[in-house]
């Protein structure tokens, strides 16, 4: 038996809404990797990009465990010499919100050309409202441990 390549004519994507409000940021993260690489479809074909569209209303409800509320940071580089900046988790999540999820996400996507097109397929939204409606997501209750 040969194993199954996909096509890209093949590829059927479907939009999924996703409500952040008290679940635990890394958890949420590995299921909307997950939903953006295609690996829930039994078509899942590692080097093509045969994801859905995911869009995450609530991201500034997201919680985190332990004391990363006070510990956690987040870190960037200018590319000069002594550019190095530091966020901390409170700052980020007061500023930018949907910026936590989406580098949790991107963490967990590949690296390289085919990772940048699945992530850009990904929606994160503060607040409760979105307008995506007239793609008519459905809705993913995120699966929950502990």
């Amino acid at each position: 038996m040969k194993t199954y390549s996909q096509k890209a004519s093949e590829v059927q994507r479907d939009w999924y809404v996703v409500d952040a409000s008290g679940l635990v940021l890394g958890r949420l993260a590995t299921q909307i990797a997950t939903l953006l690489r295609g690996k829930h479809k039994p078509t899942f074909t590692p080097s093509m990009d045969g994801g859905d569209f995911v869009v995450v209303v609530n991201a500034e409800k997201i919680r985190v465990t332990g004391r990363k509320e006070e510990q956690k940071m987040y870190y960037r580089h200018s590319g000069y010499p002594g550019g190095l900046r530091e966020i901390p988790y409170k700052m980020m999540r007061a500023k930018h919100p949907d910026r936590i999820l989406r580098l949790a996400v991107k963490g967990m996507l590949p690296k390289g050309r085919l990772g940048r097109s699945q992530l850009s397929k990904l929606r994160i939204y503060a607040g409760p409202d979105h307008p995506h409606i007239a793609q008519q997501p459905r809705v993913y209750e995120p699966r929950v441990r502990g």
